[in-house]
């Protein structure tokens, strides 16, 4: 039971991050190319028609984690509470930016509103990815000092940042130098999904010069990949082990592989759904190639005292698990009826939509 609830919250994760990932990396394209008021007003309705519908996935998927993980649950939401708190307020400001804008005509107004969509959708990509960064690196479990734990085995806490600034410390912080390369990657991949969803769901004036800026991205992209598999290696020497022993995981990284090769050829591809779906596998790829290389850990353990988290020493009792299973078919039979019902009334371009008035 417990391989089965990971991979169901490692797929409601993964929609997670693709469904509002496409909202995140809207806001990028809004902050940094949307110029004049009729590209900014229906960028900003491509994002705020579907933002709350998106998030369904992160609540449910904090839920499923509660109920399934409760330990690794109740550790990452201690240990790393100064970050959430700054994602929560990061939501916020994303939520209320593409509401009010709209609300008066004032053009001070919209571009308050306008920037706190816009950077705050940055520095959610950031902080998601720097996420990510913390949890393939992994954290000083049971907080040790001078080799002795000064907390339960499977709590931490995290400053923002160590002194050093190094993954490599003993103490780390949430930000270090790994991490930011990380939460760079989120950026990038992320503004790339949101331009794909600009170029599909709109009829912006952006939208030729839009597939530019998606094919220098994406040299971007392969830059920081690569880089960042060899600053792994140094970080976590172990990281390919699972790749080694089970070669079928492979599968994972071919998915991300043929998202960011596709899209050097962006600017040739007719049919707009195709760019999206190649982003779509670029954000799949590189989730699901992070969680098989660490399996069965859900968060490594930084010393040598305190065993790492895993889907074994963290999850509720098989009877918990298995009455979860009922209500979880319930709950999924539910979400994906409102998802259904949501794509169908929203379905095509959006440009005439009504929102925010």
């Amino acid at each position: 039971m417990e391989i089965f609830w990971y991979i169901i919250i490692a797929i409601v994760l993964a929609v997670f991050f693709i469904l509002d990932g496409y909202d995140f990396g809207t806001g990028i394209i809004h902050l940094f190319f949307a110029k004049n008021e009729k590209d900014k007003e229906v960028i900003a309705k491509s994002a705020g028609l579907f933002w709350d519908s998106n998030e369904v996935w992160l609540v449910a998927g904090g839920g499923m984690l509660f109920m399934a993980f409760p330990t690794f649950y109740a550790s990452v939401f201690s240990g790393f509470y100064l970050p959430l708190i700054i994602v929560l307020w990061l939501i916020v400001f994303r939520a209320i930016g593409l509401e009010f804008r709209s609300q008066f005509k004032y053009q001070m107004w919209k571009d308050i509103w306008d920037k706190s969509f816009g950077v705050s959708s940055l520095l959610l990509a950031l902080f998601f990815g720097i996420a990510l960064g913390n949890v393939v690196r992994g954290v000083n479990l049971g907080g040790v000092e001078n080799g002795v734990s000064i907390y339960e085995g499977h709590y931490f806490f995290l400053p923002l940042w160590d002194s050093s600034f190094s993954p490599l410390s003993t103490t780390p912080g949430v930000i270090d130098w790994f991490t930011i390369i990380i939460g760079l990657i989120s950026v990038v991949t992320l503004a790339i999904h949101g331009a794909n969803w600009v170029i599909l769901k709109t009829n912006s004036s952006i939208n030729n010069k839009l597939k530019s800026i998606i094919f220098k991205l994406n040299i971007v992209l392969t830059a920081l990949t690569i880089f960042s598999l060899m600053v792994w290696q140094i970080v976590n020497p172990s990281s390919l082990d699972n790749f080694i022993d089970k070669p079928y995981l492979i599968v994972f990284p071919l998915i991300y592989m043929t998202g960011l090769i596709g899209l050097f050829f962006i600017k040739k591809i007719k049919k707009d759904i195709y760019g999206f779906m190649l982003s779509t596998l670029l954000i799949l790829g590189g989730i699901t190639s992070s969680l098989a290389s660490l399996f069965p850990v859900l968060l490594p353990s930084v010393n040598t005292i305190n065993e790492p988290l895993t889907i074994y020493n963290t999850s509720a009792a098989e009877y918990g698990l298995s009455v979860a299973l009922t209500w979880g078919i319930i709950g999924f039979i539910l979400l994906f009826v409102y998802m259904i019902i949501q794509k169908r009334l929203m379905g095509g371009k959006i440009d005439k939509m009504d929102y925010g008035h």
